[in-house]
């Protein structure tokens, strides 16, 4: 199915991009869900807007200090941090001992992409993803903002430049292996565009099991099940 552009008009007037990554996000899990084995289930993680108070911990910290006999010196220096403010992603989960996250599929959000910090934010969680062994994927459908992800991705990870695509849209996948007693990632990149489909991409959960994601069949059924018009405008 061919790709909208659900960030400019006409569609991005007459319906909210946050609400269909929601969905898509929903539906793609849904979509792992059938393909994984026993022990592995795959779930939606959709935050938009994230907040943390920070003043409601500054105010409960002289009362946990009174619980404690030793007097907290005070910090050698504070900085400032930025905090990813949207989270829109697929985890996947391994049950062995627990649920240990195997796998993780990013939407990204037009705030992803806004300010350099926020995209530092992304980029550093996808390294740590992939330096812990989890098979990832990056999928951007994001016209409004230009930024590429994944070529930042890489340069955190290899300090140069990976192979680069001229499509501002992109869908990405990461297999972190270790070949010769040298860790590396596999990296397969797919160019996309509005007006055309969206593809597959295969996502390496730790563990060696590979699952064939469908983009197309899923973006395609969450245009259906949220009543979006499948022509391009």
């Amino acid at each position: 199915m061919a790709l909208r552009d659900h960030f400019r008009p006409p569609l991005a007037l007459r319906r909210h991009w946050h609400a269909f990554h929601n969905a898509w996000c929903t539906y793609l899990s849904s979509h792992l869900n059938d393909l994984l084995p026993s022990g592995y289930f795959a779930e939606p993680n959709v935050q938009f807007g994230i907040e943390v108070d920070v003043a409601a911990f500054e105010e409960n910290a002289p009362e946990l200090q009174l619980a404690s006999s030793w007097n907290v010196p005070p910090p050698t220096q504070t900085v400032p941090i930025t905090l990813a403010s949207d989270v829109v992603e697929v985890q996947i989960y391994g049950r062995d001992g627990g649920p240990t996250l195997a796998g993780a599929i990013e939407l990204v959000s037009p705030a992803n992409k806004d300010r350099p910090e926020s995209r530092d934010a992304l980029v550093t969680k996808c390294a740590a993803y992939l330096q812990a062994g989890i098979g990832l994927a990056i999928v951007d459908v994001v016209t409004d903002r230009r930024a590429r992800l994944d070529e930042e991705l890489l340069v955190r990870l290899h300090e140069a430049p990976g192979v680069h695509l001229t499509a501002d849209l992109y869908a990405a996948a990461f297999r972190p292996v270790e070949r010769d007693e040298q860790p590396s990632v596999d990296i397969w990149q797919l160019p996309l565009s509005v007006g055309r489909p969206l593809g597959t991409l295969p996502l390496w959960l730790r563990g060696g099991i590979c699952l064939r994601v469908d983009l197309d069949a899923t973006y395609e059924r969450t245009c259906r099940e949220q009543r979006i018009e499948t022509s391009v405008a």
